[in-house]
């Protein structure tokens, strides 16, 4: 199964927000994260979409599942394929979630796509962040 994940900021640290799609299932989510990096939105992400595909499946369904997780985030892919040090002590538990998330599915694989490949996810972001800033400002 595949999962196409993004997180956005807008600003370094600024407004962040999670965007998930899930072809397979034909379910698409977005979530609100407050104040945060770029780099800690992606992490959000992945974490949001493990958490989202168990909660559909169950606990027995999502141990027998092979996932695919795509996200345009190369640090990110990198960082989770061990290939990368996690030099940013915020990122360190973010990794742990995702880690301990991991053990819930038979396996999981992390890739990277070009942000092209990743436009739902990525309109979620920021659907979810243009909704947050018209209620702040009253439009």
């Amino acid at each position: 199964m595949v999962i196409y994940c993004d997180g956005g900021s807008r600003g370094n640290p600024g407004p962040a927000a999670a965007g998930v799609y899930i072809p397979d299932l034909r379910k698409n989510y977005s979530k609100y994260l407050g104040e945060r990096t770029n780099n800690e939105a992606e992490y959000e992400a992945a974490i949001f979409a493990l958490k989202k595909l168990k909660q559909l499946l169950g606990g027995e369904k999502a141990s027998r599942a092979k996932l695919e997780c795509k996200l345009d985030s190369e640090l990110v892919v990198k960082q989770l394929n061990g290939e990368f040090k996690i030099m940013e002590e915020k990122l360190k538990p973010l990794f742990i979630d995702v880690w301990n998330l991991k053990q819930d599915f038979k396996k999981v694989s992390f890739t990277n796509v070009p942000r092209e490949e990743n436009t739902i996810a990525d309109e979620l972001v920021n659907r979810e962040l243009d909704t947050r800033q018209e209620g702040l400002f009253g439009e």
